[in-house]
């Protein structure tokens, strides 16, 4: 038997109907046969009392395993909620595959032997058998750049996919969903093992103007681009683009550093996209938020409605392999309306390049998602895991 895979999305404002209404449609693409998983967005007035809408998810479906948080917005089924109250619900069986969840939790250590500052990390899930992974972290609580680097070093090769969560339940707590329980803090996530899981990570953002190369960097802060104070270097790339891209590059200062030096050629996609957070106008220097260093290639990047339209379907076009049996999307909550000008415009690109395959996910806080292998922190993105059929 095939993995099959059920969504659904309610936006009844009572959380007990919009549960069971959610997952019982979720169910129907199940063909009868019991649920391995269900994963559970929900926005709006569900967070005043999240348990309640586990409660509902539970009854409707009796999943062996659950994850999912809170959100600003959610989607499936060809719907795009961007504010309001509504629950996504996303249900597997998994045929010979499985899955397990985990609650890790991050401390950062102001005594004892360790250094300051430093995060020590509870509950990493061991990946030796994994074929995928989705984590849903707090960003108020937990580090999620310590764990993708504690997961890259467990095993590299295996894609790590999700969002971080995008709202808070009534009493200000943090929103995640792990079993029956309501996480207050630190970062959910599911292990899949067995379970091909594809990731198309989409940054909407289109390179401009030259490559330069870093000849002096420190932590997060580039001194020099190509011999020249950077801040300046930067400055004359400006004044060499056209009026339109100038245009884009005015609404945010965009850096895209290669990941992969060893091609020949970069093209849109091989940089992982980065804003620029600072300058410092007497020395020159400017600061990103990621750590570089001396060698690595930038280039100029800017975003708009058509550079993330083109990215989505092209990175969706490249994914191979049998039809979709599925697929989870992690949004930026800077895409929907606010950069398309039209709603839907994330699923509905979802459900012509994956057949209609059943979808479900979320408007998050930073989207989580692999660029050349390796999975980073994202912003302005779409971060879309593909489970194959």
């Amino acid at each position: 038997m095939a993995i099959r895979i059920g969504a659904a999305l309610s936006r009844s404002h009572d959380s007990r109907v919009a549960a069971i209404d959610a997952a019982q449609e979720a169910a129907a693409g199940l063909a009868g046969r019991p649920a391995d998983v269900a994963i559970v967005f929900a926005c709006g007035d569900h967070l005043e009392a999240p348990e309640t809408l586990l409660e509902g998810v539970h009854e409707a479906l009796r999943p062996r395993a659950l994850a999912g948080c809170g959100a600003s917005g959610v989607l499936a089924a060809r719907a795009e909620v961007e504010s309001g109250t509504a629950v996504a619900v996303w249900a597997a069986a998994l045929d010979e595959g499985s899955v397990r969840t985990f609650h890790t939790s991050s401390l950062s250590a102001q005594k004892g032997d360790l250094q300051p500052d430093t995060v020590v990390l509870a509950g990493v899930p061991d990946l030796a058998e994994a074929t995928g992974v989705i984590v849903l972290p707090d960003p108020f609580t937990f580090d999620t750049d310590a764990l993708l680097v504690a997961l890259r070093e467990s095993d590299a090769g295996v894609p790590v996919l999700g969002g971080q969560s995008s709202a808070r339940t009534g009493d200000g707590g943090a929103a995640l969903f792990h079993g029956e329980l309501v996480v207050e803090e630190g970062a959910v996530g599911l292990v899949f093992e067995g379970v091909p899981m594809w990731p198309c990570v989409s940054q909407g953002a289109a390179p401009l103007g030259p490559e330069l190369t870093i000849t002096s960097a420190e932590g997060r802060v580039i001194h020099e681009l190509a011999g020249r104070p950077a801040l300046i270097k930067l400055r004359e790339v400006f004044e060499g683009l056209e009026p339109r891209e100038q245009e884009l590059i005015g609404q945010g200062l965009l850096l895209g550093i290669v990941i992969d030096s060893g091609k020949p050629e970069y093209e849109q996609g091989d940089f992982l996209v980065r804003g620029v957070v600072g300058a410092d106008t007497e020395q020159g220097s400017i600061a990103l938020g990621e750590h570089v260093h001396a060698g690595q290639v930038v280039r100029l990047h800017a975003r708009d409605a058509h550079s993330a339209d083109r990215d989505l379907s092209r990175g969706l076009a490249a994914l191979s392999g049998p039809a979709p049996a599925g697929a989870l999307c992690f949004t930026c909550t800077g895409r929907g309306r606010g950069l398309f000008g039209v709603p839907d415009h994330d699923v509905a690109t979802l459900a012509r390049m994956l057949a209609d395959a059943p979808l479900a996910g979320f408007f998050a806080a930073g989207e989580i998602g692999p660029v050349h292998g390796a999975s980073f922190q994202h912003s302005f993105s779409a971060s879309i895991a593909v489970f194959e059929g």
